[in-house]
């Protein structure tokens, strides 16, 4: 066994890293694979949302703080790649951290999650210049843009769209939209698919990215659990 690593990036906060981080690990955890998160971010936030999962419905994947290891989480991770299937790292903000082009050294695959608003995308481009400078080191890392809180019904998100060529990372087929349900599962230490029918959409969202990475790192997808109510 050696784990498959997906680095989750940005350059700037608040774009829905922790967000995409947990809904994924857990999708590819309810599976049937070992997946672990690395919590690389000092805030804590995916250490956080595990803890507030009930005792009797834990969350599905292993979840670790390993912001402390700053640059050298690259170092860190691989005592773990023997252990699991899947390791996501959750990484801090690029711009205050040397922690992602750390995890990228070591990723197959690196996911940047991106708000179609020209204040997030204005601040993100700085990202496609990190995973370039890994690229030198690591030439089988891949990448993906995976568009978060959208809107696709508005001007704005139509406007933002035309602009995603300038980052020369390719887009993921798959768009997250902006819904409740993706907070309040956060809040119960979960991912949505413990939220019922009123979390089909975001569901099968989660579920398509899953898919979609695991196409990417060639893994064929396996036969998907039923969601909890």
């Amino acid at each position: 066994m050696t784990a498959k690593i997906i680095a989750i990036v940005n350059q700037k906060g608040g774009s829905g890293k922790t967000t995409t981080t947990m809904q994924l690990a857990g999708a590819i955890a309810r599976r049937g694979n070992k997946v672990l998160v690395v919590d690389a971010d000092p805030q804590g936030t995916a250490t956080r949302w595990a803890a507030s999962a009930d005792d009797e419905i834990p969350f599905p994947a292993s979840v670790v703080g390993l912001s402390a290891a700053n640059a050298k989480v690259h170092r860190e991770v691989k005592k773990f790649v023997d252990d699991y299937d899947f390791i996501l790292i959750d990484c801090p903000p690029a711009a205050d951290s040397p922690v992602p082009q750390s995890a990228l050294l070591i990723s197959d695959v690196a996911l940047v999650p991106i708000i179609p608003s020209p204040l997030d995308m204005w601040a993100a481009v700085g990202i496609k210049q990190v995973i370039q400078n890994v690229a030198d080191f690591n030439d089988t890392l891949q990448s993906r843009l995976v568009l978060n809180q959208c809107q696709p019904k508005t001007t704005l998100a139509q406007e933002c769209l035309q602009v995603l060529p300038e980052f020369e990372i390719p887009l993921a087929k798959t768009q997250i939209q902006h819904r409740q349900v993706y907070r309040q599962s956060a809040v119960f230490g979960q991912t949505v698919h413990n939220l019922g029918n009123k979390a089909t959409a975001a569901i099968s969202e989660v579920e398509n990215l899953a898919d979609e990475v695991l196409e990417i790192l060639g893994i064929a997808t396996k036969k998907k659990k039923k969601k909890n109510s």
